[in-house]
Formats: C-alpha cells, structure tokens, sequence
C-alpha cells in the first residue's frame, strides 16, 4: 500500500524493507542472507563475512551513530531529535486518519505514543543503517539510491506493522508498550475491533466506569470492606477482580483511586482486556439498560461495575437473572435486590452465591427467625462473603452473653455488621463498657438495645462520646446511669446531632450545670430533634402555658411526652378548672390515676374550642 504524500518529494519505497509487526527489533531472516558474489573478487569477502556480522554490525552502528551525534561535527549538522519527533507524531497521526480516526482522536493519540514513536524512530534508524551497509557492501562501498524521506519511512513502518493504529491507541490510554503490543495483536484480528469503533468502545466504557462524582473515597472503602470480609473460596471472577484491587492499593493513594480514570483505567484494561472485545450493542449498552430498568441510579451503576467488572460480560438471561432470582429466598424485592447489588455486587458472583445456601442454613440452625436472618443479609449482604466457621465464633460471643434465638435476631437484623467483627474487636468495646461502670448483665442489655454501639471505633466514635458526657459535666459516677438509660447517645454524632441539641438548650436560657443535670435525671435528653422535640414543646411551655423555661430543669421527663396527644389535652383540662400544677402532676400520672386524681374530667381529652 503506498504512503499518501507527505510533502512535495517523492521516494521510490523499493529498496526499504520493514520488520514483522510485533518484533519491531528483529531483523527479518532474509536480511542475513549474504549477497550475490560480486563480479569484482575484491569485494567478496565483504559479501561472504556479512552474514555473520550483520546483526552485530547493525547494534554497533546504531551505538555508534548515537555516540557521534553528540560530537560537535563541522563537516554535517545533525538533525534534531526534538524535529524528527514531530516529524514521525505527524506522519503517525496522517496514518491514523487514514484507518479511520478522527482528526481530534489522531491528534490525541500520536501525541501520547511516546514509546511507539520511538520504537518507530528506532526502526527506521536500524533500516537505514543496514541499507547503507548492503548498498556499500554491492557497490564496492558507494551507496546509491535515492534517500527516502524520514516522515515516509515512519508511515511506511507503521503501515507495515499491521495494527491499523490499535497499537499507538492502546499506549495513549496508559498501557505499557508491552502489553498494548500483546493486546493489539488480537484486536487487530478483527474487524469489530477497527480502530474508530474501538475508540467509541473506549469512550463509552470510560463513561459508565468514571462518570463525574466525588465519591471515590467511598468506592473504594466499599473496596476495602469487601476485600477484608472475604472468607471463602474466591471463584475465578473474584479473583481477577482482588487481582485489579491490589494493583490499585500499591499504587500512592490507594483503593482511594479505584474511582479515577486517570490512575484506574490503565489496570481496568490490564486486568479485563476482554472489555475491549465485547460489542457495545449487543451486550454492555443492554447490562447498563437492565440495571437501569431494576432501578438502580445511574451514578451507582459506575459503583457496581468498578467493584466487580466481570459483570459487564456477564450474559442477562442466562446468568444475571437467575443468579438474582436466588434472593427470592430470603423474600428481596426489586427494591432489595438493587440496594444489595449496590453495597455488594459480589452476590453475582458463583462463589457468594454458593455460600449463600450455606450462611441461610446456619441461621436455621441457630434458631434465629427467618424474618431477622432476611433482614440482616438484605441490610448487609457482605455477610455472604463470610465464612460460617467464622460467623459461629461471632454467634458464640453474643452466646456467651445471653443473646441466643431471638434476641441473636434481633442483634444481627439491627447491625449485622457484627457478624464480621473479629472477636478481640468485640471483646474490647465489651472491656470498654465494663471499664466505665457497667456489668456483665447490663452490658449485655446493652447490646441487646442498641448493637451497634458494639460495631463502632473505641477511638473514633465511643471516646469522643465519653468526652463530649465529661464536658457537659457529666462525672463518672454518673455514667453508668446515663448509658443504662440511653446507651443511643454513643451512636448520636456529636458535631451534628448532640452540640447543637445543647447550644439550643443554653440559648433559651439554661445553664451547662442545668444541662448536665437534666442528663442526668432524664437521659434521652440530647438524643431528641430540637425541631420535631425540643422546640415546639418549649414554645408551648413558655408561650402559651405562661412557665419558665427553668421547669423543665426539674421535670426534663417533660420532653418525652406527646404534645398533641398528652401535653395539650391535660393541659387545657387543668386550666379550664383553674387547677394550679407542676409538670410533674400534670404528665407523671397515667390517664386512670389522672382521672381519679381530677375527678369530673370527662372531656380531659378535648381542648377548649
């Protein structure tokens, strides 16, 4: 095929021959052939010794040359590298629009080629070198011949590699020579593969696996969660899919990275080239559609396929359905079966369903009621990664304290997060509450009430709780009796639940002292919404009952009362009798001892019109 003109010169390409496509540093066999004898016995010897010397006298000269360029010479200037550069990016993006490139995308690609270009200018080098040395070799050391342009000699060896421009394309999306080179050798084979389609292919894996978001930081602790909770056997999917995980985690930044393009792409292909040969019609365009149609948000369908890309080849019919159709099982809907997926694409695969039968079967044994052992696996499905032998020494430890049966249900429903803990992770928030004041019985109604305190960082999260009691002036003493009566305060978040709660309290007037004895009277004080809670009762209080706010300091049980149902009604029927009352009286009595107590108070339910 000839080069189209790249300048106004024309070359005759007879002379030049070009190396195999996917050896660009091997000379071609019939290069070492020796000359036919020349007529002149003088030259002979040269003819005869060329064969032996023609590869080593090829790296030499190529050495040499090198050497030599970097010496002054008077007699010659030296052509560039920086302009032999853009000599052979320009011949290469001409090649690359004649098999189908765009201009923009050609313009792209030759811009980030760097090894193949060099590889090509190498090549070219080489060539040069061993036609001037057979040219000297049959002409008695005269080399004739028109010399062919460098631009030429690239397009011509590009041409000749055979990948129709697959080749530099691979390289500019990241990949290494090497492996593009073994990659493009197979795409290349195919005609579904050319290179305009397969930049289209490229184009649309990227926008499903790395739309625009900045949700990286959780994608890849999702990552990281699976891979720490993974206990059986991984099938072959899994296994490809830890591999492309740890490539990511050696790199500086870590499964923080799994959500960029710029540093994940690269291994994505590398780990699951097969991407690259799937049709975009017939099999990813109808994965992204179905995902869609279950409900699942575009932007976490990206979530499901970085998390586990041999979903992408998966076929709908014949494995995705059916696979989710096991969840009937457990009673998932639609709505379940996406949230899973979403937490835990996992479930597709062979070895997790495989063990769901198993994780099932256990919880049959250890009477725990379907209703709660469903829940708990739709809540976290990163249970069906686990092991069974390692969820018995979980269930053991709740054992050892008394949760067995229904209360375990009810545990693991509620945070069955737990069942992945290792055990010195629990034992230690055990020691935690024990250390503060509690014993072995209430700590164990401790988790019974309220399990995922006993999932959270002593560190992180408890400590900064402990610390947050202690500055509201809640003492040690007192402790015990706080977490006994609402052991929720160690889930509420401090900055955006338990701060402002107590802010709000000291705007209205009261004191830290007032606070931390409301506390310690009435617990549940700072765990209740100052909007839906606080606010409106004390409204009610101030502004329409006439009291202080320094009541509720001594009745803090106030707030735990329904205002419509409880606090108006009783009210209005103590006003109406001009009965005078502390809140205590009017809210301490259950509605028999209130109506014994004021008796004649038929419509106590009913506030004045």
């Amino acid at each position: 095929m000839a080069a189209p003109d790249l300048d106004c010169r024309h070359h005759s390409f007879s002379s030049y021959s070009f190396p195999s496509p996917y050896r660009p540093y091997v000379v071609k066999p019939h290069f070492l052939k020796s000359p036919k004898p020349s007529q002149n016995p003088s030259k002979t010897s040269i003819s005869t010794s060329f064969s032996i010397l023609g590869v080593s006298l090829q790296k030499s000269t190529r050495n040499c040359r090198k050497f030599l360029s970097a010496l002054p010479s008077p007699d010659s200037e030296q052509e560039p590298h920086g302009k032999r550069l853009e000599e052979a990016r320009e011949a290469i993006r001409v090649y690359l629009e004649k098999v189908g490139a765009s201009a923009e995308d050609a313009s792209h690609i030759s811009l980030n080629c760097w090894n193949y270009l060099n590889m090509l200018i190498d090549g070219v080098d080489d060539l040069d070198d061993w036609n001037s040395w057979t040219a000297a070799a049959s002409s008695g050391g005269e080399i004739t011949g028109d010399a062919l342009e460098f631009k030429k000699k690239v397009y011509q060896m590009a041409e000749q590699k055979g990948d129709n421009g697959i080749l530099p394309f691979l390289e500019s999306l990241g990949l290494s020579l090497s492996s593009a080179t073994h990659l493009a050798r197979y795409l290349s084979a195919s005609e579904s593969n050319a290179l305009p389609l397969l930049v289209q292919k490229v184009k649309y894996v990227k926008e499903i696996f790395f739309p625009d978001g900045d949700d990286h930081e959780l994608i890849g602790k999702n990552a990281r969660r699976m891979m720490a909770h993974l206990s059986i056997s991984a099938d072959e999917d899994v296994q490809q899919t830890l591999a492309f995980f740890e490539k990511i985690q050696a790199r500086r930044g870590g499964l923080s990275l799994l959500g960029s393009e710029s540093t994940s792409f690269r291994c994505l292909i590398e780990s699951f080239p097969h991407l690259l040969f799937l049709p975009l019609q017939s099999r990813v365009k109808p994965i992204v559609k179905f995902l869609e149609d279950i409900g699942v948000p575009k932007g976490n369908i990206r979530n499901i396929f970085l998390l586990f890309p041999p979903i992408v080849s998966y076929d709908i019919d014949r494995d995705i359905k059916p696979r989710l159709r096991s969840f009937q099982k457990i009673d998932a809907k639609d709505n379940d079966i996406r949230k899973m997926l979403v937490k835990y694409p996992w479930i597709l695969s062979a070895s997790v369903l495989g063990n769901f039968e198993n994780v099932v079967d256990f919880f049959d044994e250890e009477k725990v009621p379907k209703i709660y052992s469903s829940r708990a696996i739709k809540k976290w499905p990163q249970i069906l990664g686990c092991s069974v032998n390692k969820l018995k020494v979980m269930v053991g430890q709740f054992s050892d304290m008394g949760i067995k049966d229904k209360k375990l249900g009810h545990v693991i429903a509620t945070s069955p997060q737990l069942l992945l803990l290792k055990p010195q992770e629990f034992v230690q928030v055990v020691s935690f509450f024990k250390d503060l004041g509690l014993n072995e019985e209430e700590v164990a109604r401790t988790l019974g009430r309220c399990p995922e305190i006993f999932a959270a960082s002593i560190d992180k999260t408890l400590e900064r709780k402990l610390n947050f009691l202690s500055s509201v002036g809640i003492t040690e003493s007192h402790l015990p009796r706080v977490i006994r009566k609402y052991p929720e305060l160690f889930v509420c978040d401090v900055d955006r639940a338990l701060l402002p709660r107590m802010r709000y309290l000291m705007k209205i007037g009261l004191s830290k002292r007032d606070i931390a004895s409301m506390v310690r009277r009435f617990s549940p004080l700072l765990g209740y919404s100052i909007e839906e809670v606080l606010r409106p009762k004390l409204e009610f209080l101030v502004n329409i009952m006439g009291r202080p706010v320094s009541e509720v300091v001594e009745y803090p049980r106030y707030f735990s009362y329904s205002l419509e149902k409880k606090i108006k009604p009783r009210y209005w029927v103590l006003k109406r009798r001009n009965i005078e009352f502390t809140l205590k009286e009017m809210l301490g009595k259950n509605d028999e001892e209130f109506a014994e107590v004021y008796l004649g108070v038929e419509d106590m339910l009913v506030p004045p019109s």
